[in-house]
């Protein structure tokens, strides 16, 4: 099994980088929260153009994929820099319209699947196996819910929830809306849908982790306590190196998950990640201090989404289940 990236995905990486380092996403992220997602849809834009959300989509529908290892890479990019809004589940609806339309469904990929490859249409999906939430349904163009074997286009959504991070909103799907498909497909392709968000996850997960690492060991070189920096002692040393351990241990978890796609490779991907982002956040609170707490430092935007992402689309619990079950 080839773990290495090829020149081509590493330069889509690199791309990727560097556009979002160019777009300022932490603005983004705060108007985001603040009710504004114009500034987020922008950065949505340029990933639409980029060929993002093209990556689980076949080329019958304007895709260039399935391309999983691709998108992990790019799940990646985004965690790193806090890009906002249900990135995931809009790739997990692409998925699913893209398989109900293998399995002889073909309406509704043949209308929604053009605006969900190029980007200019945002999705959210609720599927009652996972939850009944929706993220982020007040800024999405389409929310999609699955309901048995029904796949439903809902007339809009319920009260928005605030989650541990403000740039998470949870809402309900209302009830009636249009049915768009029904029966064993619609079960089949939410399935499938999961997957795709489960490797998602994972990726953005592990991307989170990373910039928490990388802002914490900055500012143990810059922190100074008894006139030398705090990232020359032991203790720091060694949380710092833990972290960056589980971080790196998710790695070729990811991207062997994304290269077989079986179930438990990608719930092991994923706890595995979610896990180690979330350690790496509490990591760089405590190395950060006082100041770690503050809304106003930028590191805020990801220290908030390290939680929210371990549980979204299978808790750890869940995923544990998930490998054991496969290992009986």
């Amino acid at each position: 099994m080839r773990f290495l990236a090829t020149d081509e995905q590493r330069d889509f990486a690199r791309s990727l980088d560097a556009m979002l380092t160019a777009a300022g996403t932490p603005a983004a992220v705060r108007a985001w929260a603040a009710g504004d997602p114009a500034p987020g849809r922008a950065v949505w834009a340029r990933l639409g153009e980029a060929g993002v959300f093209a990556l689980a989509a076949p080329e019958a529908y304007e895709g260039v994929g399935p391309l999983p290892v691709e998108l992990a890479h790019a799940f990646l990019a985004a965690g790193r820099h806090a890009v906002p809004g249900p990135l995931v589940e809009t790739v997990a609806a692409t998925a699913l319209l893209a398989e109900l339309a293998e399995r002889g469904e073909e309406e509704p990929a043949k209308r929604l699947l053009p605006g969900l490859v190029a980007g200019g249409t945002a999705a959210t999906l609720a599927m009652d196996t996972v939850s009944p939430y929706a993220l982020d349904a007040d800024g999405a163009d389409l929310v999609l819910a699955v309901t048995g074997d029904e796949l439903w286009l809902a007339p809009g959504h319920g009260e928005v929830r605030v989650s541990a991070d403000p740039a998470r909103r949870l809402a309900r799907p209302a009830p009636g809306g249009e049915l768009l498909a029904a029966g064993p497909a619609v079960r089949a392709a939410a399935g499938r849908a999961r997957r795709w968000a489960l490797l998602a996850t994972a990726a953005q997960s592990l991307g989170v982790g990373l910039a928490l690492l990388d802002r914490a060991v900055r500012y143990a070189g810059q922190r100074s306590q008894f006139g030398v920096p705090i990232g020359s002692f032991q203790a720091v040393k060694h949380r710092l190196a833990d972290v960056l351990t589980g971080l790196e241990f998710a790695r070729p978890l990811l991207f062997g998950a994304a290269l077989t796609f079986e179930d438990a490779d990608l719930a092991a991907a994923k706890v595995t990640a979610g896990e180690a982002a979330y350690a790496a956040a509490g990591a760089a609170l405590q190395i950060h201090g006082a100041v770690g707490y503050t809304e106003e430092l930028d590191l805020s935007l990801w220290l908030r989404k390290a939680r929210p992402l371990r549980d979204a689309w299978g808790t750890p619990s869940w995923c544990r289940a998930q490998v054991l079950a496969d290992r009986r």
